[in-house]
C-alpha cells in the first residue's frame, strides 16, 4: 500500500526542496528588468498619447486637468507642418523607387555572379553606415554647393538613397541567392526564356526579401533628418526636420501630436511586413556568402 500513486505523490511533495536564494534573486532581477524595459519603452509612448490630447497639466496631477483636440487642429491647420507631411510622403516612396532601380540589378549580380572584388564591393556598401553620418553629409554639402544641388529635390534624393543602399542591396542579394537553381533550370528545360524564368520563378521567390528591403528603405528615408536638414532646409522641410522647430517654437502638445503622426507610417509598414521580417528575411539579408 505504501507504493500507491497517492503515497508516491506525497513522498515527492515532502521531498521537494524550497526555492534557493539564488533562484529567487534571479527571478526578481528578471522581473525588475522586464518592468524597467516596459517603463522605458512603453512609458514615452504613453506620455505622447496622453500629452497629445492634454489641455493643461499641472503638477502633481497624474492626469491632465482637461482634454482637448485643439493641438491636432493646430497641426492640420498649420501650413508649414502640412507641407512637411507632404514632403515626407513624396521623398520616401520616390527614394524606394530610385533605390530599387539602382540596387536590385546590383543585388542580382552580387547573388549570381562571382567576379573579382565582389566581397570588397559588398562590404564597402557599409561605408555610408560605418561612420558618423554628419561628416558624410558635410562633405556632400561641399560637393553639392559646387554642383548647385543644395536646396534641390535631386540633392535630397541623393542623401536619402545613400541611406538605403545597404538594405536594398544586401537583403535582395540574399533573397536571389536563396532561389534554388534547379527550379530555374527546370523552367528553362520546359522552354521558358531567361526573362520568363526570372519573372515567373526567380522574382516571386525573392519577393519577400525585396519587400523587406523596400520597407526598411522607406523607413530609413522617412526618418532621415540630418542630411535632409543640411541639404534641403529651409526650402524643403520633411517631418523629421520639422521636429527641430517644433521642439523650439511650439507647445509640447504639438510636438507630441507630430511625433504620433511621424510614427504611424513606420508602425503600419512594420505590421504589414512583420511576417517576412519575423520570418528571417531581414537576418538572412546580412548572411550572404
Amino acid at each position: 500500500m505504501s507504493n500507491t500513486p497517492v503515497s508516491r505523490a506525497r513522498t515527492a511533495s515532502s521531498t521537494r526542496r524550497p526555492p534557493s536564494l539564488d533562484s529567487i534573486l534571479r527571478s526578481a532581477l528578471v522581473g525588475l528588468f522586464v518592468i524597467l524595459m516596459l517603463v522605458f519603452i512603453l512609458g514615452p509612448l504613453l506620455w505622447l498619447g496622453v500629452r497629445a490630447f492634454a489641455g493643461s497639466w499641472t503638477f502633481p496631477n497624474l492626469l491632465p486637468d482637461d482634454w482637448t483636440l485643439r493641438w491636432w487642429q493646430v497641426v492640420f491647420n498649420d501650413g508649414a507642418l502640412s507641407i512637411a507631411v507632404q514632403n515626407s510622403l513624396f521623398f520616401a516612396p520616390l527614394t524606394v523607387l530610385v533605390s530599387a532601380v539602382i540596387c536590385l540589378p546590383a543585388a542580382y549580380a552580387f547573388a549570381r555572379f562571382d567576379f573579382p572584388g565582389r566581397r570588397l564591393f559588398l562590404i564597402s556598401l557599409f561605408a555610408t553606415n560605418a561612420f558618423p553620418k554628419m561628416g558624410l553629409f558635410v562633405t556632400l554639402a561641399a560637393l553639392f554647393y559646387a554642383l548647385n544641388l543644395m536646396n534641390s529635390v535631386l540633392g535630397i534624393l541623393v542623401v536619402h538613397v545613400l541611406g538605403t543602399v545597404v538594405f536594398m542591396t544586401w537583403i535582395p542579394a540574399a533573397a536571389f541567392a536563396a532561389v534554388p537553381r534547379n527550379l530555374e533550370e527546370a523552367a528553362r528545360d520546359a522552354g521558358a526564356s531567361k526573362l520568363r524564368v526570372f519573372a515567373s520563378v526567380t522574382l516571386p521567390m525573392a519577393l519577400p526579401g525585396i519587400i523587406v528591403a523596400a520597407v526598411m528603405s522607406f523607413l530609413a528615408s522617412f526618418d532621415e533628418a540630418q542630411g535632409t536638414y543640411l541639404v534641403g532646409a529651409p526650402d524643403f522641410m520633411t517631418m523629421p526636420t520639422q521636429m527641430y522647430s517644433l521642439v523650439l517654437n511650439y507647445p509640447t502638445q504639438v510636438a507630441a501630436v507630430f511625433s504620433i503622426l511621424l510614427a504611424i507610417p513606420s508602425v503600419a509598414l512594420m505590421l504589414a511586413a512583420h511576417k517576412h521580417i519575423l520570418g528571417g528575411q531581414l537576418a538572412e539579408g546580412f548572411q550572404i556568402k
